[in-house]
């Protein structure tokens, strides 16, 4: 199972963290891999001044609306 954290705090949820997890669910469901990918909601990963700090392991990807896609594409679908 793969674990996706996604900083809820005020910085990363004034950026967009709401909409970065909804797109990220909707890719997920689509996809079919609700039982292989699981969101989490963390407090924050230590990168405010970027996008949306997601955590996959020990890496932190800075993460928004324009990117999410891409992002899912080469970090959740390349790795599971």
């Amino acid at each position: 199972m793969m674990t996706i954290n996604i900083c809820i705090g005020s910085a990363c949820h004034l950026k967009g963290s709401y909409n970065v997890v909804s797109e990220l669910q909707e890719m997920i469901e689509e996809s079919g891999l609700g039982d292989r990918v699981e969101l989490t909601g963390v407090f924050c990963l230590g990168h405010c001044t970027d996008a949306v700090s997601v955590q996959i392991g020990d890496e932190v990807f800075s993460v928004n609306t324009d990117n999410v896609e891409e992002f899912f594409k080469n970090q959740v679908l390349a790795k599971i």
